[in-house]
């Protein structure tokens, strides 16, 4: 996913929870939806971070290299401006871009 095209809020905004229920008719169920899907948003964000990282590794300490290295500093500071993976998530929710599915229960549970 290309986080720089994210349309999601970086500051905190106050939401109507009857608009966030609509799509599930439960807000605890759109809750969840949102839950799971920042956390995915973040799993992907962290691997994608550590991959760009990884080229600047480097296995002696040396201080010239720790300062020096405005590379790794840009790309560390455009992750850090980033929304939160909960308001992208949520954002994508608003926006119904998330499919979601809730298993049928049981017959023994109704």
């Amino acid at each position: 996913m290309d986080y720089k095209k994210v349309n999601a809020s970086v500051t905190t905004i106050t939401r109507d929870l009857n608009k966030l229920e609509e799509q599930t008719g439960n807000i605890y169920k759109s809750v969840i939806i949102v839950a799971k899907r920042s956390n995915q948003i973040s799993l992907e964000i962290k691997e994608e971070l550590s991959k760009k990282l990884e080229e600047f590794a480097s296995f002696t300490d040396n201080l010239e290299e720790v300062f020096e290295n405005r590379e790794q500093i840009e790309i560390s500071r455009f992750y850090e401006k980033l929304p939160k993976p909960s308001s992208i998530a949520l954002q994508e929710y608003i926006d119904e871009k998330l499919s979601f599915h809730s298993p049928e229960q049981p017959d023994s549970m109704k």
